[in-house]
């Protein structure tokens, strides 16, 4: 059974709608700058949504003394335009299943800062929102979705594991119409943790550049309708003809050097959906801008296209990385991808890495014929996963 996808709703750092998205990336504009309303002291630039949660608040039409995390504020949003988009009005059958890494985080550091001094003292409803379903459950009753809801949390592929799921249910005949993608929003935790890793640039990322020296973390969130065909309201923008997750198993953090995980991820989504390598227009690449991710990911490539390797990019340079959300933001980049021609640029790069020579996609290109998108997103303990995006022939 093909699974369609008929809607797509995006909220980053370079546009809080679809449209304002893609005009970012058509004309290079990167939402990466030093914080203005997160607080932190590490001085690093971030893909940072310049709303605050009271202005989120305000705009979603919320209760400005109700307690909401920032990850339940951004998805809100997003998931109302895929919605829309895929012309859905009824969502008493309908499943949703989003992805997240670090839940209500946001809430609790908050929480801990009046806690940890005198625990007489906090606020336990933001304690409350602490589990990563939350999020997922706020959203879910605010619009009524009354098919499964679920929440994924497998680190930075989470947004993958999300699509992949929720295709298995159509396949299965266990859904017709399924709301998947991720959301994560900028905190503490995150951004301490990955400092402690001394993997945070303190320039813009430079994804398989040469000089590459690490990150930008981002928040945001991105979500895609997948259909049947009889449930379809609408022409679809393309479908979902493989997935597929492996777990190289080679450190807590770090990617492997020979890129096993996501050679097996890469190649057995091209296996599902029966493409060969020459048949691929374009590859979202993970392209976090780390020495080990880019080396990992680049083996990887190689390894299975050789010296014919498509046009493929990091869209991170743009958004930064924003975890559990990157390939829910990154899937609707793909999906439109296919529906524009379109192949967005690897921002700020300059010189290929010596191990493999790899020359990203530099300039923003439309119009083009593209078939077939690999989109990679690949998360902490080697959990790696890839989506092929294919037109509708």
């Amino acid at each position: 059974m093909d699974v369609f996808v008929s809607g797509v709703g995006v909220v980053s750092a370079i546009g809080f709608n679809v449209a304002e998205n893609m005009q970012s990336l058509a004309s290079g504009k990167a939402g990466l700058r030093k914080p203005q309303n997160f607080a932190t002291t590490l001085n690093v630039p971030v893909g940072e949504i310049c709303s605050t949660n009271q202005q989120l608040k305000q705009l979603l039409g919320l209760p400005q003394q109700q307690t909401i995390s920032r990850t339940a504020l951004l998805a809100l949003p997003a998931v109302v335009e895929a919605v829309a988009d895929a012309q859905l009005t009824n969502l008493s059958n309908v499943a949703f299943i989003s992805a997240t890494s670090v839940g209500g985080m946001d809430l609790t550091e908050t929480f801990y800062n009046d806690f940890k001094d005198n625990h007489n003292q906090g606020r336990l409803r933001m304690v409350a929102q602490h589990d990563c379903g939350a999020s997922t459950e706020f959203v879910a009753n605010k619009l009524g979705f009354g098919g499964m809801v679920t929440t994924i949390s497998t680190a930075c592929s989470s947004g993958g594991n999300s699509i992949a799921t929720g295709a298995r249910l159509i396949k299965h005949g266990l859904a017709d119409t399924v709301v998947v993608g991720g959301v994560d929003p900028l905190c503490r935790f995150t951004m301490n943790g990955f400092n402690s890793l001394k993997i945070l640039d303190s320039e813009h990322c430079r994804p398989f550049d040469a000089t590459r020296a690490g990150l930008n973390l981002g928040e945001g969130a991105g979500f895609i309708i997948l259909q049947n065909e009889k449930a379809l309201r609408r022409a679809p923008y393309c479908k979902v003809s493989g997935y597929a997750n492996a777990n190289d198993a080679f450190h807590q953090t770090g990617s492997s050097a020979d890129g096993t995980g996501s050679f097996l991820s890469m190649s057995g989504a091209m296996q599902m959906a029966g493409v060969e390598a020459s048949q691929i227009s374009y590859i979202n690449t993970h392209g976090t801008g780390t020495g080990g991710n880019d080396l990992s990911e680049g083996t990887a490539i190689r390894r299975i296209f050789g010296d014919n390797v498509p046009a493929f990019s990091s869209v991170k340079p743009f958004i930064g990385h924003t975890l559990g959300a990157s390939e829910g933001i990154e899937a609707v980049y793909s999906v439109l991808s296919i529906a524009k021609g379109a192949v967005y640029p690897n921002l700020n790069f300059t010189t290929p890495m010596p191990e493999t020579n790899l020359v990203p996609q530099t300039k923003y290109v439309s119009g083009q014929t593209i078939k077939h998108v690999l989109s990679n997103a690949f998360g902490f303990g080697g959990n790696d996963s890839s989506v092929l995006f294919s037109a509708v022939e």
